[in-house]
């Protein structure tokens, strides 16, 4: 078929059983035609092919003949609606022949290269891969920060607050982003985050070492603001493309390619929170050097390659009044517990965390005499003989580690958080039948959330090892809970996606993620806050050369996190979404609805039953 025909697509009718084509009644004599079965009909206007149908190839070998719903435009640059097994397009060429098209999405040629040779798709492969370079620098900045700032003896309050701009421009950025993506376009949004991650990095190269505390804060909170944008201008087009390029009936499929881009975009961001904190080691000024570096890397891509009305809105859409449209109660609710579920990880996690690891032990400080014995990491030998606290903002108690090895714990954590991520579908929610999830689904896993930080806690109050400083026993006691943690809250963070792009609206995609993401930068700067003011005040200060107590500082984040967990599972059962009920395997936990089709089972058989569709009806009637 070449190249440049004109394809119309459109549907026809389904011929009366009572009044029979020529062909009919032919095919019916010697048996080659089925009495259920679509007719391709002659070409009417021979200089318009029509596509009525498509074949596919089901479990059993035969050849199913299904109606199509109505694409716009030439049916090549349609391919998304096709995806889902071996199918055969049919048309009529200009001579009014009969074409057959076989397309498979198995078996050779059909990589990453094939997919961004595809109009459908090359979007989703551009914004992806822009997306996923530009996370590795958001991960690193964080790092590059933080160990920066911990070396020139900020405490964990002022780090906190520097990362306030950070969080705080994120809150307002999602909500532009959103009228934005929707009135412009993702290619802009895109391409504003790729320029204004630059310039964030840009802005950290005069940070000075001979200024006061209070002019390096104020410095770094504004740097910091302009890298905050520029992390949701860019998510925005990381979480819309899954929803434009998946059908509207294939939730399965939309729910494995959320959590897929999602979960690669929170590995890598674990690989910059290594980098960030490796170069660091060697350099200050190497580290931000080599992440400009990645961040130019993605921009010609998003330049070239997009078109600049992908995601745009409908024009009535289009405005600030759209933007501020409470009128989805679904995605008001799940955006209120998405606030509360990301603040439960950032109570401990961003700030709280990498202090701990870093502060040095509590005993000798203030007492073992110096240089004839050593001080340890994290702790200096001071100008009266004694060895003191490298940062007596930061407590003491921790666990004394390098910076590269508190980058790799942490960054360990994501990397294991986003590929379980990516893989929830597949070997969680799938095998316990809970694929696509619910709000149930969510609720049974955000409950399961809280024993992690509820446990460590109490570990931390009363646990020997926390309480006689044994290293072993801590580091045990972390990294078994932390794992265990960053697994639960991958399949709870995987859900959330799937389901703000599942409450979503498809003709304001958009807006509806940037407000949801709204709520997830205001649960970050909660958690943010509050972990810098209970690591910092809570617990007792031993003085000027030793520092805090870290340990009680961070069990109280550790409790704050739990607290947080459970009011965002209480919130999501406040959505109005449980018709399929909740399974765990072969047990019903809650019933579905009668009539409720299961759109795991059924995805591949599913017809799209809209406006302008062909009806089968024994087909529908079936599913």
């Amino acid at each position: 078929m070449a190249e440049d025909e004109n394809i119309d697509v459109k549907p026809t009718k389904r011929k009366s059983k009572t009044k029979k084509s020529k062909r009919d009644s032919k095919n019916s004599e010697d048996g080659s035609h089925r009495e259920d079965e679509l007719e391709v009909p002659t070409a009417r206007r021979p200089s318009k092919a029509k596509r009525v149908s498509y074949s596919r190839i089901s479990g059993t070998g035969d050849v199913e003949e299904l109606p199509i719903r109505e694409p716009e435009g030439n049916y090549r640059d349609q391919s998304k609606y096709y995806e889902g097994g071996d199918f055969q397009m049919v048309a009529e060429n200009n001579g009014g022949e009969v074409v057959k098209e076989k397309n498979s999405n198995q078996g050779e040629g059909n990589g990453f290269m094939k997919a961004a040779q595809s109009q459908a798709l090359r979007p989703f492969v551009i914004i992806s891969s822009s997306y996923l370079l530009f996370t590795i620098t958001d991960g690193a900045i964080r790092m590059i920060v933080l160990q920066h700032a911990y070396n020139k003896s900020f405490s964990a309050m002022q780090v906190a607050i520097m990362f306030t701009l950070y969080e705080l421009a994120g809150v307002f950025t999602n909500l532009a982003a959103g009228f934005m993506g929707a009135k412009w376009g993702i290619k802009v949004t895109l391409i504003m985050g790729l320029t204004l991650q630059l310039f964030s990095y840009s802005l950290l190269f005069g940070w000075k070492d001979d200024w006061t505390q209070a002019q390096a804060i104020a410095y770094v909170t504004m740097s910091q603001m302009f890298a905050g944008i520029a992390k949701d201008l860019t998510k925005l087009g990381g979480k819309t493309v899954t929803k434009l390029v998946t059908p509207e009936e294939q939730e399965t499929k939309l729910f494995k390619l959320v959590s897929l881009i999602t979960g690669w975009k929170n590995s890598l961001k674990g690989v910059g929170y290594f980098m960030g904190s490796a170069l660091i080691q060697v350099s200050y000024e190497l580290a931000l050097g080599v992440m400009m570096g990645l961040v130019v890397l993605a921009m010609p891509w998003a330049i070239i390659g997009l078109n600049r009305s992908l995601g745009t809105a409908k024009k009535k859409n289009a405005s600030w009044k759209e933007v501020f449209k409470m009128d989805n109660s679904k995605l008001n609710w799940l955006s209120l517990a998405r606030m509360f579920l990301f603040a439960s990880r950032d109570f401990w996690f961003e700030v709280p965390l990498p202090f701990f690891l870093r502060s040095p032990s509590c005993q000798g400080l203030g007492e073992i005499r110096c240089p004839e014995f050593d001080c340890g990491t994290g702790a200096i030998c001071g100008v009266e003989g004694f060895c003191e606290n490298g940062n007596p903002g930061g407590g003491c108690g921790g666990l004394a580690l390098e910076r590269v090895v508190v980058g790799a714990f942490l960054g360990g954590y994501i990397i294991l958080y986003g590929q379980v991520q990516s893989w929830t579908p597949q070997l969680v929610t799938g095998p316990l039948k809970q694929t696509p999830p619910n709000k149930l689904t969510e609720v049974l896993w955000g409950v399961i959330n809280c024993l992690p930080t509820l446990v460590m806690w109490a570990v931390m109050t009363w646990s020997p090892s926390f309480q006689d400083y044994e290293v072993t026993g801590m580091t045990s006691w972390l990294v078994a809970a932390i794992v265990t943690f960053a697994i639960i809250f991958a399949i709870n963070s995987s859900i959330h996606s799937f389901l703000v792009v599942n409450y979503a609206s498809k003709d304001k995609v958009a807006v509806s993620v940037g407000f949801y993401y709204m709520s997830n930068a205001l649960g970050r700067l909660f958690g943010t806050i509050g972990s810098g003011v209970l690591y910092t005040y809570v617990g007792d200060n031993f003085g000027d050369l030793i520092g805090h107590d870290a340990i009680a500082g961070f069990a109280a984040c550790f409790l704050a996190g739990t607290v947080s967990s459970l009011v965002a599972a209480v919130i999501t059962l406040k959505i109005d979404d449980h018709d399929s009920g909740l399974r765990c395997g072969c047990v019903t936990l809650v019933a579905q609805s009668s009539g409720t089709v299961n759109d795991d089972d059924d995805e591949n058989d599913a017809i799209n039953v809209k406006e302008g569709a062909v009806e089968d009806p024994e087909r529908v009637e079936k599913i």
